[in-house]
């Protein structure tokens, strides 16, 4: 089996921006690309006509599809895997041991949480760090994931679950903190699209201090709050509504629900 071979089995809005960043990554280079979407096609890959038919021709097999679909997806396509195979899935919830439920108890499977900024070359994606998988078969499925601004960390297999409120959940969290801050400039007759534009702008530098400055998150915090000013008392009124305590509510909820989508 050609190693560079990678499939696609889905091409909802995250497979097929993964499949367009992989584009414009050092991995494509060399490698072949295949997929499978009875609802969509891409230009960019060589369809074919099954989910088995991706995995005869494919060493890597990327699982982007709905969770409560995988089951079915993967009890077809396990007649045909091989060790050599390493299965990457993206569906919430979908542990290794699940997989390797349906599949094999030796079978390679990398499990990642991808979030909806790969759409614009600026993803975070999480990735299971397993110990059957060799360093250029990491080394590939990283590249998957990490093409043009994006950046993946590995972590533990066993964490895969609790990480989805940090990096896959929490946009929706930051988009509905950006949708508050805009109504109130709206209710302040203030013009909502440049609201809108300065908050985006300073969520990116604030990432951005977060990445670079080398500081605590306790230190960045203190760093915007003079004692007396503004930012205390917005932070003030923030602790006492419950912030913090809504923030750990919802992250507790997603971490709920992924383990209820894995049974």
């Amino acid at each position: 089996m050609n190693p560079n071979t990678l499939g696609f089995i889905g091409l909802g809005n995250m497979g097929a921006a993964l499949l367009r960043g992989f584009f414009k990554s050092k991995a494509a280079q060399e490698a072949k690309i295949y997929a499978y979407d009875p609802f969509s096609s891409s230009e960019k890959a060589t369809m074919l006509d099954s989910e088995v038919e991706i995995a005869k021709h494919c060493k890597y097999v990327l699982l982007a599809v709905k969770p409560q679909i995988v089951g079915d997806v993967l009890t077809k396509i396990a007649p045909v895997l091989t060790d050599e195979h390493v299965l990457v899935s993206i569906c919430a919830g979908i542990s290794v041991d699940y997989i390797r439920a349906r599949t094999s108890r030796g079978q390679k499977v990398v499990c990642v949480m991808p979030n909806t900024a790969a759409m614009i070359g600026y993803g975070a994606s999480a990735m299971s760090d397993v110990d059957e998988i060799s360093n250029e078969e990491r080394e590939f499925v990283f590249e998957i994931f990490t093409a043009e601004e994006s950046d993946g960390q590995f972590i533990s297999a066993d964490k895969m679950n609790e990480i989805i409120c940090v990096n896959a959940s929490s946009p929706a969290w930051i988009f509905l903190f950006a949708k508050c801050i805009a109504d109130y400039a709206d209710s302040q007759r203030i013009d909502r699209e440049t609201a809108i534009q300065l908050f985006a702008q300073t969520l990116v530098g604030a990432g951005k201090m977060i990445q670079e400055s080398k500081m605590t998150l306790d230190a960045l915090i203190a760093q915007v709050t003079s004692p007396g000013g503004t930012t205390e008392a917005g932070l003030k009124a923030l602790r006492e509504n419950g912030f913090e305590a809504a923030i750990r509510a919802a992250c507790e909820a997603c971490t709920a629900k992924a383990y209820e989508l894995g049974k």
